[in-house]
């Protein structure tokens, strides 16, 4: 896609245009036009001004309009068949469960559970992206890696959810920044003819990766894969060590489409503290979500447990997603 076309794009596929230094500007001047450079500007001088509802996302897949619960598969600590499990999130009142792939489940019986209980399998999640991530200094490591994120994304199909979640990238000590960038790009643009075949979303999550640590960045990293399959899957409770999650909400903008709940605190407990007692402002997070429009999936990610902790986990998700 030319340059222009894509700035030219940008109002109309709610895209935020957020360059993260001089340098990268430059070096887009450098490579554009002048007529091309002054499009770009214009663009992102309205974008500046425009009110956040503009940006508001394309309509969700939520007859309901409701925010929707669901927790990872993960989490659930008691039954030993795909579908009690499934019947005890039904119990605990989670609208779906996130499945991490590849699993060693049978689809079938995964399947099997999804029809009988009702529970929706919004996604999955890259079971395999910390030990072979696509920013690995082995090619080897990087080829595992990519063909989990194949399966993954299968999976999803199958289950018949809308996106996976892909850690694209670990930095290391001898793994540098650059190099995680550069690698991890090129790898995932070889799934983006696998996304268009499916119709499946790639959702980049923050975490503590060493990788993506400002929100411009993050959006900077998605924006050049350029494709509208590839976006965000949002966690907060990532974020509070480091800043204000809510303060990511406006810059990602459309590109969030699934979002992952949990707390974090900042003095010993860290992830251990319960949800809603910790240092996530959950309430200004859910307000500056509700103003780019989203209303989609939130999925707990917590510690696993028991019907009464699912339970409690469910009640102090409503305590924010139904205010």
């Amino acid at each position: 896609m030319r340059k222009s076309a894509r700035y030219r794009g940008l109002l109309g596929h709610a895209r935020i245009w957020n360059p993260p230094d001089a340098s990268w500007l430059m070096a887009r001047m450098r490579k554009t036009s002048r007529r091309e450079f002054l499009s770009a500007t214009a663009t992102a001088g309205i974008l500046a001004t425009t009110p956040r509802a503009a940006f508001a996302p394309p309509a969700f897949a939520n007859p309901r309009r409701t925010p929707m619960k669901a927790v990872k598969y993960g989490m659930v600590e008691e039954g030993s068949t795909v579908l009690e499990k499934f019947e005890i999130l039904r119990e605990c009142g989670f609208d779906g469960v996130e499945m991490d792939s590849p699993n060693g489940l049978a689809t079938a019986d995964v399947l099997a559970a999804k029809t009988k209980t009702g529970l929706e399998i919004p996604g999955t999640v890259d079971s395999v992206h910390w030990n072979k991530p696509l920013s690995a200094n082995e090619e080897a490591i990087r080829a595992e890696g990519l063909e989990a994120a194949r399966t993954a994304l299968r999976d999803c199909k199958a289950y018949g959810g809308t996106s996976t979640l892909l850690v694209p990238a670990v930095v290391k000590k001898d793994v540098y920044y650059g190099d995680a960038w550069a690698r991890s790009q090129k790898e995932i643009r070889k799934l983006l003819p696998l996304l268009d075949e499916l119709g499946i979303d790639l959702l980049i999550e923050n975490v503590w990766n060493g990788f993506l640590l400002g929100p411009t960045e993050l959006a900077r990293y998605v924006d050049e894969l350029e494709h509208p399959r590839v976006g965000v899957h949002f966690d907060p409770g990532n974020l509070v060590k480091f800043g204000h999650p809510e303060h990511w909400v406006p810059i990602l903008g459309a590109r969030i489409r699934k979002v992952d709940v949990k707390d974090f605190s900042r003095g010993k407990a860290g992830f251990g503290v319960a949800l809603n007692e910790g240092d996530t402002d959950w309430p200004s997070v859910m307000k500056q979500l509700r103003a780019i429009g989203y209303d989609g999936w939130f999925t707990a990610e917590m510690r696993a447990g028991d019907r009464a902790y699912l339970k409690d986990v469910a009640a102090r998700m409503d305590s924010f997603l139904r205010g």
